[in-house]
């Protein structure tokens, strides 16, 4: 046994350690070195038009921003219920003192979900349409979702400092994995017969996709969309590590602290605004399927 702990000591001994972690260091110190002033340009536009938005939101009052969510509920799903949830969610909210930190957080992660769905069902089509693309890309992507946060949290850190930036670059790069398998999966789910049907009334590939393919896959990519948005929401805390505002600062600063009531506070916050935007998604979801 002694020559198995003598090989397991020569695999383990640092002159034979395989140098992929200075190898990813000096690539990282070449973008910067190299791309310092396009990082800092990202950086600077991201955080103005992050920023931008949740000043305009903040400058409406927060009872009248409260009753136009509320408003804006029941028009998208025509239910009292879902109304009444988000009024009174959204009230113990602002009892809570926690309306800016939630607004903060409400815009960072539709800016999350907008851009990983653009990303992601872009992606999703080509690779529905290529699937030896998405072959290539899938070991990829579960090496995206499975990869712990902080360990490309840290290179996105030092391209693009503290702030909303690097939050929401971090978030799209855990988040974007799922639009594009379920765009995908829906895509490629679409029962042949409907697509021969298209393609004998001569539909062109782009209307067999927009008028046949997606309508089919809708319900798949809207359950990818939801499945973005609560992603999205679960990175508030670690974008709070980041120098983001919003919801995750207070449950940092309460972990810090040992701040049991205001840990509780700012998790409850977090559940209202992701219990909100799930029911929302889904009942509209529901309500397309339905009609369809």
């Amino acid at each position: 046994m002694e020559w198995l702990n003598a090989l397991a000591d020569w695999i383990s001994a640092k002159a034979n350690r395989i140098p992929i972690g200075e190898l990813s260091k000096t690539f990282v110190d070449w973008l910067t070195n190299n791309f310092e002033g396009f990082f800092r340009g990202v950086t600077v536009g991201l955080n103005f038009v992050l920023e931008g938005t949740v000043n305009a939101l903040l400058a409406i009052p927060d009872v009248i921003l409260l009753l136009l969510i509320t408003a804006l509920s029941y028009l998208l799903q025509r239910s009292w219920k879902l109304a009444l949830f988000t009024a009174v969610g959204l009230l113990l909210v602002m009892n809570f003192d926690l309306w800016k930190a939630m607004v903060e957080t409400l815009v960072l992660v539709i800016y999350i979900t907008i851009a990983s769905l653009i990303i992601g069902v872009t992606i999703g089509i080509i690779c529905a349409r290529r699937p030896v693309l998405y072959q290539m890309l899938s070991p990829v992507l579960d090496l995206m979702q499975t990869l712990p946060t902080f360990v490309y949290l840290v290179p996105v850190l030092v391209f693009f400092g503290l702030g909303l930036a690097p939050a929401l670059i971090a978030s799209i790069i855990f988040v974007v994995p799922a639009p594009i398998r379920l765009t995908y999966l829906g895509i490629s789910q679409v029962q042949k017969p409907l697509v021969e049907a298209g393609e004998s009334f001569g539909c062109t590939r782009w209307q067999l996709l927009v008028k046949v393919k997606l309508p089919a896959a809708m319900p798949t990519i809207m359950a990818g969309v939801n499945q973005t948005i609560m992603l999205a929401l679960s990175m508030a805390v670690i974008a709070a590590l980041v120098g983001a505002r919003g919801l995750g600062a207070p449950v940092v600063r309460a972990l810090n602290q040992r701040n049991v009531p205001l840990s509780v506070e700012a998790g409850l916050a977090i559940v209202v605004l992701a219990i909100v935007l799930d029911r929302m998604l889904k009942q509209r979801r529901a309500a397309r399927s339905s009609k369809q």
